[in-house]
């Protein structure tokens, strides 16, 4: 694909971008909306529509070759992932649901399912390759010295004798082989020939029968295999899990494209270095002498007007550019000096008076968002339309027909390079320029003999800089280097290796009828594609990068609850993979007796706080996360689950938003323990239901028909409905029972039947009702389910009201 291809493509990610931060900025300067319905409907429709072009863009990024353009899609792509987090916390706030379906804007918009599945973008994770790679090589490494792996047996060259000995001996045998197959070659040739024989008419019609019946079953054998063919044209079949050549040359093109990023990327650095000094070369005096004249010309005049020299803005608030950016004129200037006592004045009274009047408005704002709902601000949005700005004003209708090798260009690289001098000259500049206002202040100062004045404002400029400074943690372990300290949380299995889950290889299919069964007095029951979903934006996309994360919601800990089989350890495993991440597991039963005492708890969480910060992103896993805040422990119990009751909820307070760090626990029975501490520590609950049909069916059908050998026929719809209840790890156990290595090599001899997986269900349990109602009225007990039944009896009383009226005006 050209350049052009992916031209075309990041215009159609942009016109989306365009209408849906118009849809947005209008939400969010609009009032608040009564209807919750409509609220729902019209958010669902701008993420469905910040999906779209965050697909786009993530297509476009990854194959893109000329830097600039590169640089300012991931600026734009980042920017829509935090607007589209920012969407989701406020459709949790509004529906008190983790899960969102989207379903009814995706049938409004006319687009497939398919078409709203939001890719996790794969280059964060590819920019650390070599970091991920050092830890997995380092962790093997750790556990060969301790012997936990056994070094790899290194074969030995055979001699050159030997092998010689050894062809010989094949040959020989050959040659053997051969001369066994001429002699009995001589023999047939030497004996009566038998072709002359007639053949009796019974003789010749079973001959003909024979005939008969094989060239049947011939043809209906290549007719079934066009059938098939037909049907997996039509995709009516699943196809062979087995890559065609096309994928093959698609990916080694996407490959080859990367490799030109990188060369390209070289190119452009090394551009920015040498115009960056060959400006300093020639126009750093000039641009020095210019923006003395500009600031010189501005004080002179302010000092005109007001009879006194203005002070030159500090270094923290811009400088001297801040005079030319038009957010503050010596206009503006000279009256905030003249109307500072007077507004100092206000506003103590403003704030007395606000104090009062708060507590008569609390209720009014509280029963306001009881009945309505208002969006939160964003951190990202106007950042996002400016970026889109640039879009227009650079890049959009750009002729690139004499840039056919997507070269980086030279007049943005000036220009760039022009504007990073100049603000480093300013700053030189501007020191200069202070020492010389306060040498002509001083001499006015003389002149009105006012030089008490001025030192009074000095001490208390002088004053103003002094901060409190933050205490800051001891570090227990400041001579240490990140190797060792690595080693050591190796070598005690607080940090291990993963393996490697792709997030998509949770299957499932997301609710497709999710909003027309959610009304005020229901709820939809979510199926495994929406828990994939609610993983990736509680887990994955918050922590992509550190601008997402600072800016975005914050998510410093997340619980999944499920039942057995249900799929957590491969949820966690997946977030890890698509992050990359460091995994730090902190299960009560992984350190048991290791780091004994208070001061070994202490020296523990130091070394995960101090290495998971060095190492971002970092999950800290924690395994049946109800068994810390137990409130009795059974005897039987031996790992102290208990330990660390107290430590837990600190460790997540002191995440930072600039710490990439996630808390991820899993539980089977989160009952079991005081729900106040565990709802306090885990800010996220994702519940993971029972499979429902469609999940049923997308899981026996990828997992069966990896089998080249299955009939394309084979009847999962069947299974999928006779296998209600079982959760996905009793599914792939059961087909490891049944599919063994020679089970699968008889599947073309004797075909697959539903009773050989059937037999093999029946020998386990299922995940029954009762214990998936107890998860649901576990969930209607946390803070999140509280709101969800507060807000549905609001909505009953209401009701009820509109009724009484209606039933009173009759």
């Amino acid at each position: 694909m050209s350049y052009r291809t992916y031209n075309e493509l990041w215009a159609q990610a942009q016109l989306i971008l365009d209408e849906a931060t118009k849809n947005d900025s209008n939400l969010l300067t609009s009032k608040i909306n009564k209807d919750k319905v409509v609220v729902f409907k019209e958010l669902s429709t701008v993420m469905v529509s910040y999906i779209l072009a965050i697909n786009k863009l993530d297509e476009c990024y990854d194959q893109v070759i000329q830097p600039q353009k590169r640089i300012l899609i991931r600026n734009i792509l980042e920017l829509s992932l935090g607007r589209y987090l920012e969407l989701k916390n406020d459709m949790v706030n509004l529906n008190y649901n983790e899960f969102t379906y989207l379903d009814s804007a995706t049938a409004q918009l006319g687009l497939l399912p398919q078409d709203v599945e939001l890719t996790i973008p794969s280059h964060y994770r590819n920019e650390r390759l070599k970091t991920i790679e050092w830890q997995n090589n380092f962790i093997d490494e750790v556990l060969k010295k301790t012997g936990f792996y056994e070094e790899e047996k290194i074969e030995v060259d055979m001699p050159i004798r030997q092998a010689i000995l050894l062809i010989q001996k094949h040959e020989r045998a050959r040659q053997g082989r051969m001369r066994a197959q001429f002699m009995k070659e001589v023999r047939a040739m030497n004996k009566p020939d038998a072709g002359d024989v007639e053949l009796s008419d019974n003789a010749k019609k079973a001959a003909m029968k024979i005939q008969r019946v094989w060239r049947g079953f011939i043809t209906r054998r290549k007719i079934r295999s066009r059938v098939v063919e037909e049907m997996l044209l039509i995709g009516m079949l699943p196809p062979n899990s087995i890559d065609t050549e096309e994928q093959q040359k698609v990916e080694e093109v996407k490959s080859a494209r990367r490799i030109v990023q990188i060369k390209r990327q070289k190119e452009y650095e090394l551009a920015l270095i040498q115009e960056k000094e060959e400006i300093k070369d020639h126009v750093k005096e000039k641009m020095k002498e210019d923006i003395r004249d500009e600031v010189r010309a501005w004080y002179m005049g302010v000092k005109s007007q007001t009879g006194k020299f203005p002070d030159l803005p500090s270094e923290e608030s811009g400088g001297s550019a801040v005079i030319y950016t038009r957010y503050k004129t010596a206009s503006s200037h000279s009256k905030s000096t003249s109307q500072s006592s007077s507004k100092g004045t206000k506003s103590h009274k403003s704030k007395s008076i606000a104090g009062k009047e708060s507590k008569e408005e609390v209720k009014k704002k509280a029963d306001e968002e009881d009945v309505g709902f208002k969006m939160g601000p964003s951190n990202f949005l106007q950042e996002l339309m400016l970026a889109s700005s640039e879009y227009e004003e650079v890049w959009k209708g750009m002729d690139e027909s004499k840039n056919t090798s997507q070269m980086h260009i030279k007049s943005i690289v000036k220009a760039q390079k022009v504007a990073e001098v100049e603000r480093e000259l300013r700053k030189i500049v501007d020191v200069h320029l202070r020492a010389e206002l306060e040498i002509l202040q001083n001499a006015l100062d003389k002149d009105n003999a006012i030089r008490t004045k001025r030192s009074k404002k000095q001490k208390k400029v002088k004053r103003s800089n002094k901060k409190a400074k933050k205490k800051r943690d001891k570090d227990l372990t400041p001579d240490r280097t990140l190797e060792s300290l690595f080693e050591e949380l190796v070598m005690n299995g607080i940090i291990h290796k993963y393996p490697a889950i792709r997030l998509s290889s949770f299957k499932g299919d997301a609710s497709y009828a999710g909003c027309d069964v959610m009304r005020w007095d229901n709820d939809p029951s979510p199926t495994l594609g929406d828990v994939r979903h609610a993983v990736r934006d509680s887990c994955v996309l918050p922590m992509l990068s550190d601008q997402i994360h600072q800016a975005g919601p914050a998510v410093r800990s997340v619980l999944i609850a499920g039942a057995h089989g249900s799929g957590k350890h491969t949820l966690v495993n997946a977030v890890c993979t698509e992050l990359g991440a460091t995994l730090f597991d902190l299960t009560s039963a992984n350190i048991v007796g290791k780091y004994p005492g208070k001061s070994g708890l202490t020296m523990l969480l130091h070394l995960v706080n101090k290495v998971a910060r060095l190492l971002q992103p970092s999950v800290i896993f924690i395994e049946d996360a109800e068994k810390t805040f137990m409130k009795k422990v059974p005897k039987t119990d031996k790992t102290d689950p208990k330990r660390l009751k107290k430590d837990l909820p600190k460790l997540v307070k002191v995440i930072a938003p600039t710490d990439r760090i996630l808390l991820l626990g899993t539980s089977c029975c989160p009952w079991d323990c005081d729900q106040k501490s565990l709802t306090s520590t885990y800010g996220k609950i994702i519940v993971i239901p029972r499979p429902d049909y469609a999940s049923l069916y997308h899981i026996w059908n990828d997992l069966l028909f990896q089998y080249s050998g299955l009939s394309r026929k084979f009847d999962v719809s069947s299974l999928a409905k006779l296998s209600d209840g079982y959760s996905i790890g009793t599914i792939i156990k059961v087909l490891q029972e049944v599919m063994t290595c020679k089970r699968v090599l008889q599947l073309t001899i004797r075909p697959l039947m539903h009773v050989e997986i059937l037999n093999a269900l029946a020998r386990h349990d299922p995940i029954y009702k009762e214990e998936d109602e107890a998860f649901n009225l576990w969930y209607s007990r946390t803070p999140l389910g509280r709101r969800k039944q507060k807000a549905l009896d609001a909505e009953v009383e209401r009701r009820m009201i509109e009724n009484d009226k209606h039933s009173g005006a009759k």
